[in-house]
């Protein structure tokens, strides 16, 4: 049977995976990722974080619920770093920086970014143009994690995901948007983990040209520090 992930890593305590695009984590008409990789690995798992249908790559299932309670902790305080590629065919408004905004829902299940930040969606992207070629890559790194995130904070500088028709992207083979690095630490030991897409003419361009050889170790980047503002409350006024 062809099953919708590869192994990347597997440990007493969790697996790594490779996710494809297009394959929903939850149980829908059929079963979902969580469920087919039981099926294939034969252990029982346990989520900690997920990623949208239409995203591809990295994503962590803990192999007991003590080790599921401690890696949903971290997600929980962002202590996991996450790094996405993405690719637009559009000319972005800025080339670099944040974007940070409370997020709402839209309409057809989208989500829009607002100018408030009461509680915000907080990203920070670089992004790279090559010669010759009509598409502009994107390294982000999310500080918090919000529904579509990513998806919004890219079409709010303009340069919406190719092939991602929710928030207007240009016609593409795939949503180009893929979970490419993970780097957590469990049990006193720091995990790295870096995987290149697989499908999706433009990431196997970009593989094949070695476009993104300067992201390899993207935790190795300047990234400014984010904190989090202090939320006002009822008992600070």
């Amino acid at each position: 049977m062809n099953w919708p992930f590869e192994l990347v890593a597997q440990t007493a305590e969790f697996v790594v995976l490779n996710k494809a695009p297009g394959v929903s984590f939850h149980s829908e008409q059929g079963p979902g990722l969580v469920v087919q990789a039981e099926q294939a690995l034969g252990v029982k798992l346990y989520p900690v974080h997920r990623l949208d249908k239409v995203t591809s790559g990295l994503i962590l299932l803990a192999r007991s619920s003590e080790t599921a309670a401690e890696l949903t902790s971290q997600f929980t305080r962002h202590q996991v770093q996450k790094y996405y590629l993405a690719i637009s065919l559009a000319k972005p408004a800025k080339k670099q920086g944040w974007v940070k905004g409370d997020m709402v829902p839209a309409r057809r299940g989208a989500w829009k970014l607002l100018n408030t930040q009461h509680n915000p969606a907080v990203s920070y992207f670089i992004s790279q143009g090559f010669a010759g070629l009509p598409w502009r890559a994107f390294l982000i790194k999310p500080f918090s994690g919000k529904t579509h995130q990513i998806r919004v904070a890219l079409k709010s500088v303009s340069a919406a995901i190719a092939g991602d028709t929710l928030y207007q992207g240009a016609a593409a083979d795939r949503v180009y948007l893929h979970a490419y690095a993970l780097m957590f630490s469990l049990a006193g030991t720091c995990y790295q983990y870096v995987q290149a897409p697989t499908t999706g003419q433009f990431f196997l361009q970009g593989n094949e040209q070695r476009l993104w050889q300067d992201w390899a170790e993207p935790w190795q980047l300047n990234w400014p520090d984010y904190k989090q503002p202090q939320r006002i409350t009822n008992q600070d006024v």
